[in-house]
């Protein structure tokens, strides 16, 4: 990455308490919001798992006094981005729209959470749509392999479950339960907002209390704190196909911890570095057991989780297995070599500023720092962290968190000899 590359990330304070970071570019008349609070799928009840993920998605099939065709125009004729999604642990707004239609954007944005309307045609669209992809999901190995690996690691918590429900509860998820989802999550209260494009700083003061105007006070409840990723001995799911479908993982570390960094760049060279990656070398390269294998750290719930998968002829997954325990197992007792490090960390910084190629996606990222509870400053600073690291430092983390005996593994298909 060129030193010269720098961040100007502003601190923005808006009347009712509302708080947001914007980087400004007047470059291109275009805005970009994002905005997002905690809770998530978490707070649906398990016998409603999908409800607020049906709900995001019905948020913008008609508002207030505007149908869904309305509504569609409406969004249309502006050329409007309007998209909602439910994660795990959160839930996130978001719009792009030029800058002349910025007004009707906040308007239609807000008017999709204050009244949505929840039409019955509407309903049974999305509920069908909802429903055909969670059968699809488990007609691959590779949607198998997931849902059993969530749920084995995270058996009592909602972690364990999909976020956009099961077949099972979406068929009989009542309207109701979406209309409480809803309610729970789209609060004044509790909002991280993050904007990106041609807007100053007084500007998006001034139209930030329209967006949440007439929402109800108070922030969501707070989502159940991720237990401990529970170890489990390999676990088989039945799957009538030529390959099985492989996941692997381990627990990982706080969000806030001071090794986070030192962690990420263990995770690229062990299993994160396409073909670079000792993983890909060991497996693909050198026995040509897989097309690929990958993995890193998955972020829920202020935790990361370590997580890889791969996929493999039935008869070569206990190669393939042993293969990625003797890697994970060797880099943990002898942790990467300076080359290594060096490769990593001129990966990392240099791969920066792709994060900023657009106003939509400078959004999104400082709506996630938000969320990771990183200070303003975090990101500027980040590249000079990753060079100031050690390789006496990553070796040790590498020995720290790494841990070969507790990689957990789920395989979905028919492999032979487990």
């Amino acid at each position: 990455m060129s030193g010269t590359f720098s961040l100007d990330i502003q601190q923005v304070s808006a009347p009712g308490g509302l708080t947001a970071w914007l980087i400004e570019d007047h470059s291109v008349p275009v805005v970009s919001l994002a905005w997002g609070w905690g809770g998530g799928a978490a707070l649906d009840a398990a016998d409603h798992a999908g409800a607020l993920a049906m709900g995001a998605a019905l948020l913008t099939e008609g508002a207030g006094e505007l149908g869904m065709t309305e509504f569609a125009d409406a969004l249309r004729d502006e050329a409007i981005g309007l998209s909602f999604g439910a994660q795990r642990d959160g839930f996130e707004g978001s719009f792009r729209a030029l800058l002349p239609a910025l007004p009707e954007a906040v308007r239609l944005a807000n008017l999709a959470m204050r009244a949505p309307r929840l039409e019955e045609q509407s309903l049974v669209r999305v509920r069908g749509r909802a429903v055909a992809g969670a059968r699809a999901a488990l007609e691959t190995p590779r949607g198998q392999v997931g849902r059993a690996f969530w749920a084995a690691a995270f058996p009592d918590h909602p972690a364990g479950r999909p976020t956009s429900g099961t077949v099972e509860t979406l068929t009989t998820l009542p309207e109701q339960a979406i209309r409480d989802a809803l309610a729970r999550q789209l609060r004044a209260g509790g909002v991280q907002v993050a904007a990106s494009g041609a807007i100053t700083a007084a500007q998006l003061a001034q139209l930030l209390p329209g967006l949440f105007a007439g929402l109800p006070g108070g922030p969501p409840p707070s989502a159940p704190p991720l237990p401990a990723f529970r170890q489990f001995p390999p676990l088989v799911v039945p799957v009538e196909a030529p390959q099985s479908a492989i996941q692997f993982g381990q627990p990982g570390l706080p969000i806030d911890d001071p090794e986070w960094e030192s962690f990420q760049v263990v995770l690229r060279i062990l299993a994160g570095g396409g073909f670079s990656s000792r993983l890909m070398e060991a497996v693909r390269v050198q026995r040509g057991l897989t097309y690929g294998i990958g993995g890193g750290i998955d972020t829920l719930f202020g935790q990361g989780v370590v997580v890889g998968s791969s996929a493999t002829d039935n008869a070569k997954v206990v190669e393939a297995l042993e293969v990625t325990r003797a890697e994970w197992a060797r880099m943990a007792a002898e942790g990467p070599t300076q080359a290594e490090l060096d490769d990593a960390v001129a990966f990392l910084t240099g791969n920066l500023p792709l994060q900023f190629t657009d106003s939509r996606r400078i959004a999104g990222t400082l709506l996630a720092l938000q969320r990771n509870n990183r200070p303003v400053e975090w990101l500027a600073g980040r590249s000079e962290r990753l060079r100031g690291l050690t390789l006496d430092r990553v070796r040790q983390v590498a020995a720290r968190l790494l841990r070969p005996e507790a990689l957990s593994v789920a395989i979905a298909g028919k492999p032979v000899g487990i």
